[in-house]
């Protein structure tokens, strides 16, 4: 089973500093039908003006990963971290027993845009910890590369859950495909572009939810960005 989740469906918050879409129940947005997938519980797609940010707030007992597409983010938290994230780069943050942070854009005049993850652990009161990596676009150029995964396999950041997160970038005939175990959920989100993935075309904003599917399959894209998770089958 395959189920589309369009872009214009998902929740959405303007404050005006801030544009975000919720591709999960998340603040004041509540749709029973969205609450999570599997472990995976936010995908929120946020846009930062010039000059503003989340200022230090608290977190425990969730993998946080974020993915900027442009712009850069000021990260500072309270294990003594302080960080600028960018394009192509990849930040873990397991929140664990207790972590306080915040996130700002600098930038005097451009608009960060990154994806905010969030991805529930297999066990609560873990040690918080870090981790950041940088990805260059020829490694997932026409290929889905593994970014984040329970195992640090590949050189992907480490996550405390049974997840696999990949990201591909695609062009005209270039093609990516992720199998799927049996029992095993998938989700697949375009960042931007456009794509035809299983057979559907898709626009940026867009997802699919995979159950009892053998793949995950990327083609015909169109200055495409794409990412997939390889799921448990079960809340946490």
């Amino acid at each position: 089973m395959i189920t589309l989740r369009p872009a214009a469906e998902r929740g959405h918050a303007d404050h005006g500093w801030l544009d975000s879409w919720h591709s999960f129940s998340f603040a004041s947005y509540f749709d029973p039908e969205h609450v999570q997938w599997g472990p995976l519980r936010v995908i929120n797609e946020d846009r930062v003006a010039a000059g503003q940010g989340f200022g230090t707030h608290g977190h425990r007992d969730m993998e946080i990963i974020s993915y900027v597409v442009q712009g850069a983010l000021a990260h500072k938290d309270s294990m003594g971290n302080v960080e600028r994230i960018l394009p192509g780069e990849v930040q873990r943050m397991s929140a664990g027993t207790g972590i306080t942070h915040s996130e700002f854009n600098h930038d005097r005049e451009g608009t960060t845009h990154f994806l905010q993850i969030w991805i529930l652990p297999e066990r609560t009161g873990i040690t918080p910890g870090y981790e950041q990596k940088r990805f260059d676009d020829a490694e997932k150029r026409g290929r889905l590369r593994l970014l984040v995964s329970p195992d640090a396999a590949d050189g992907s950041l480490r996550i405390h859950q049974d997840a696999r997160m990949y990201a591909g970038l695609f062009d005209g005939a270039e093609a990516g495909r992720l199998a799927l175990a049996p029992g095993r959920l998938g989700y697949a989100h375009l960042v931007r572009g456009r794509a035809t993935v299983n057979g559907r075309a898709l626009g940026a904003g867009d997802a699919l939810l995979y159950r009892d599917e053998p793949e995950v399959r990327i083609e015909a894209g169109e200055d495409a960005e794409v990412l997939v998770f390889d799921l448990p089958d079960r809340p946490a």
